[in-house]
């Protein structure tokens, strides 16, 4: 007498919608960035993400340009902002962006950077 295989095919079939219905997938970045090579050994982690384009052009979530500012009220006192800026943008335009990230209620920054 044979075995029969559709036990085994259910059970598989169960673990593979489960394993889709609680993997966590992340959105597409907005526009394409090559971030900034580094040795740090470990990576920003974080959910909240500020994405800085060659251009200079902010988007945090749905908002763009400007309007990220207003984004930052929902974010927690102690929450990390990774910010994920192309290797083209100045330190100068990350650096003039502190304070006003810090006028939103934004405390802590962090910079997402590819490793070598």
């Amino acid at each position: 007498m044979r075995e029969s295989i559709v036990p085994m095919i259910n059970v598989v079939f169960l673990l593979l919608i489960f394993f889709l219905m609680t993997a966590q997938i992340t959105p597409p970045d907005p526009f394409d960035i090559t971030p900034p090579e580094s040795t740090a050994e470990t990576p920003a982690e974080g959910q909240h993400i500020l994405y800085i384009s060659a251009d200079g052009n902010l988007v945090y979530g749905d908002l763009k340009d400007d309007d990220v500012f207003a984004g930052f009220a929902t974010l927690g006192e102690n929450e990390p902002l990774l910010i994920r800026a192309d290797k083209a943008v100045d330190a100068s335009r990350i650096a003039s962006l502190l304070p006003r990230l810090a006028a939103a209620g934004v405390r802590n920054v962090k910079l997402i950077s590819s490793s070598r």
